[in-house]
């Protein structure tokens, strides 16, 4: 029996904590950089299968990419308005909606992994770039209050990994079929 992930905006400082359990230790740099080579990886491996949904309700590979390419295209702005404005708000969004309504079930596979590469790689120059007092400035995200650019950076290498194994998961499950 799996547990159930902390919804974002019922239990923020669950979910957050979850995304942060997830990186532990490891450097947010290097699980970043790591995530630049899985996802073309999991593509490849996932072939034919890529477009298809383990269960109606779960996404596929293809849509976990697609997603990761969303928090990748949400993150690149929000880091830069922490960066840039004082205490700027931080707009949430619902990912599910993205998913299903920019219909990444559709998208091509190369599009979201060259957005996401450029993205990724601009944000890690960003991340590189910054001061340690940098890194403490703080956004007001919408749903789980004051994030700094340091817990956001963090936050989405967590969050790599948990969308990365959500897509081996998905992808394991249609093998298993």
């Amino acid at each position: 029996m799996t547990v159930p992930t902390p919804d974002p905006i019922d239990d923020p400082g669950g979910y957050q904590r979850h995304l942060l359990g997830l990186l532990g230790d490891d450097d947010p740099v290097e699980v970043q950089t790591a995530t630049l080579a899985a996802w073309p990886d999991l593509v490849s491996q996932a072939g034919d299968l890529l477009a298809v949904r383990p269960e109606p309700t779960e996404w596929s590979v293809l849509e976990c990419l697609g997603h990761a390419t969303d928090a990748e295209i949400v993150c690149a702005g929000r880091y830069r308005w922490i960066l840039a404005h004082d205490e700027p708000p931080l707009t949430g969004y619902d990912q599910d909606l993205w998913v299903d309504r920019l219909r990444h079930g559709q998208d091509h596979p190369r599009e979201l992994l060259d957005v996401f590469g450029v993205l990724r790689q601009a944000n890690l120059a960003l991340w590189g770039r910054t001061t340690e007092a940098e890194r403490e400035r703080l956004g007001m995200h919408a749903e789980r209050g004051p994030e700094s650019l340091d817990l956001s950076f963090r936050l989405i290498a967590g969050h790599d990994r948990f969308h990365l194994d959500q897509a081996r998961r998905a992808l394991a499950a249609l093998r298993g079929r």
